[in-house]
């Protein structure tokens, strides 16, 4: 199986809830991404499923792709809707947090590698606050994402952030391992 760069899958969520999960967990400590060199001002996450045996935050968040046992961590209780969206995915998910890219802050060109259908690892975003002045560049070009959809990125390849807007743009990020079950279901959704 083989995908585009970017795929905006047939979902659609409830961006007003999605809002309302947010609000519950804003006051919350986020932490400071910790991949600094790829970023120039605030850069937080948000980590909702992580390794299951991580206690501490930062842990939590880490998206360690050696790790074969995950666990939904303390922050997803308070997230009744976020907990059916992920309830609603046909199979296992690995790290799944949210972050956030504060206002006039940008995420600089790189790549992260194995992240793609191909490499074994899926990443999908669903915008849960954005603006239209937040540019995000995957392979040079402007990918569009509103809030309340679902896009498979092969991250693998050079992207980019910039929030020109006076909001914190926060996303979904959903992780989770290349399996039969994963195919099938970007078969099924994945376009027309």
């Amino acid at each position: 199986m083989t995908l585009p760069d970017r795929l905006q899958l047939q979902l659609q969520f409830s961006p007003e809830k999605l809002l309302e999960d947010l609000q519950q967990l804003e006051a919350s400590d986020w932490i400071a991404h910790f991949v600094t060199q790829n970023y120039e001002g605030s850069w937080d996450v948000l980590p909702l499923r992580g390794p299951a045996h991580a206690e501490h935050p930062v842990m939590m968040a880490y998206s360690d792709p050696t790790c074969e046992d995950w666990a939904d961590t303390p922050f997803l209780a308070s997230c009744p809707y976020i907990q059916s969206v992920l309830a609603g995915f046909p199979f296992e998910l690995s790290a799944v947090r949210l972050m956030s890219l504060s206002p006039g802050s940008k995420i600089k060109e790189h790549c992260d590698h194995d992240l793609s259908l191909e490499d074994g690892t899926i990443r999908l975003h669903i915008p849960v606050r954005t603006s239209e002045l937040v540019e995000f560049r995957l392979n040079g070009s402007l990918v569009r994402m509103k809030a309340g959809e679902c896009w498979y990125l092969r991250l693998s390849e050079p992207h980019s952030v910039f929030n020109g807007s006076d909001v914190s743009r926060v996303h979904l990020v959903i992780d989770a391992l290349v399996t039969p079950a994963v195919e099938d279901f970007l078969r099924e959704v994945g376009g027309p």
